[in-house]
């Protein structure tokens, strides 16, 4: 048999076979079957994690409202960014709800190191975000392009 390294490595696509261990519920036997990677994929996008899930880059600069690049959405809803006041955002969600005590942000600070962003989800619809700037403490706006918000709701 040879060794695993001493294969070609390739490009894989939806119809190639990928070797693997399927067990039997019955005899919980370990049986040596083929998978597609279009099979695998499929599998991956369907299993469920617990949580739908809404990740988008966003940026904002002078009075404009929030401007979002959505990586992934699998809420079901959408959801629309307003700019209330200086340093201060909603995340108003249509089309389904933020699950009570069980909706959690995500957020990852981009490129402005003396600003960062604070979230609170205030009801079922929506979630406030606070851009707090750390040398004073108060709201302003500016949210580096390299801002990355996510939002899961669980189930």
């Amino acid at each position: 048999m040879a060794i695993i390294y001493s294969y070609p490595q390739g490009t894989p696509t939806l119809s190639d076979n990928v070797i693997g261990s399927q067990i039997d519920p019955i005899t919980e036997e370990n049986k040596t079957v083929q998978f597609t990677v279009g099979q695998i994929a499929s599998f991956a996008n369907s299993y469920n994690l617990g949580y739908t899930v809404y990740t988008a880059l966003i940026t904002q600069t002078g009075t404009a409202a929030p401007v979002v690049t959505i990586l992934q959405n699998t809420t079901g809803g959408t959801i629309a960014w307003t700019r209330n006041d200086p340093g201060r955002y909603t995340a108003t969600i249509s089309g389904v709800t933020y699950t009570a005590s069980k909706t959690a942000v995500i957020i990852s600070s981009g490129g402005n190191n003396d600003r960062f962003l604070k979230s609170n989800v205030s009801s079922t619809t929506a979630i406030d975000f606070y851009n707090i700037n750390a040398q004073n403490g108060n709201a302003a706006d500016v949210i580096a392009s390299t801002t990355t918000v996510e939002i899961r709701i669980y189930a």
